[in-house]
C-alpha cells in the first residue's frame, strides 16, 4: 500500500501542539468518562430509559417494561448497565424496586432531556 500525504502544511505550530497536547492528557480522565456515558447512551434503548428517568425522575422495571413493550429481562440488562456505570441508583421500596438518575449525572444528561423537550 502505497503511503500518501494529505496533509501539506507550510509550518507547523508548535505552540498549538505543545499546549494541545498538554491540555488533552491533562483531561484524559474527562475524556474517559465522557466517551464511556456516550458509548452506553449509544443504545436506544437506554437512551429511552434515560429520557424516562430524566421525565419521571424515578421508575421500576415494570413500567419501563410496559411503556417500551419489551421483556423485563433485556430491559434489567439495560438498567444494570447503567447502574455498574454509576449512571443510576436504584432504591428498594417494599417489593419494589426503583431507578433514579445519580446526582452526579442528573445536570450532564438535562441536555438529553433539554432535546427532548422535558421540563
Amino acid at each position: 500500500m502505497k503511503d500518501e500525504t494529505t496533509c501539506l502544511r507550510l509550518e507547523v505550530n508548535e505552540a498549538l501542539i505543545n499546549k494541545e497536547r498538554t491540555i488533552i492528557s491533562k483531561l484524559d480522565e474527562v475524556f474517559s468518562k465522557e466517551a464511556k456515558l456516550y458509548s452506553l447512551l449509544g443504545s436506544e434503548v437506554r437512551l429511552k430509559i434515560v429520557y424516562l428517568l430524566l421525565k419521571y425522575e424515578k421508575m421500576c422495571v415494570c413500567d419501563i417494561s410496559d411503556i417500551l413493550k419489551m421483556k423485563q429481562s433485556p430491559v434489567s440488562q439495560h438498567l444494570r448497565k447503567l447502574k455498574d456505570a454509576n449512571i443510576l441508583i436504584s432504591k428498594r421500596e417494599g417489593l419494589l424496586i426503583n431507578y433514579y438518575i445519580a446526582k452526579e449525572y442528573k445536570e450532564e444528561l438535562q441536555n438529553i432531556g433539554n432535546v427532548f423537550n422535558i421540563n
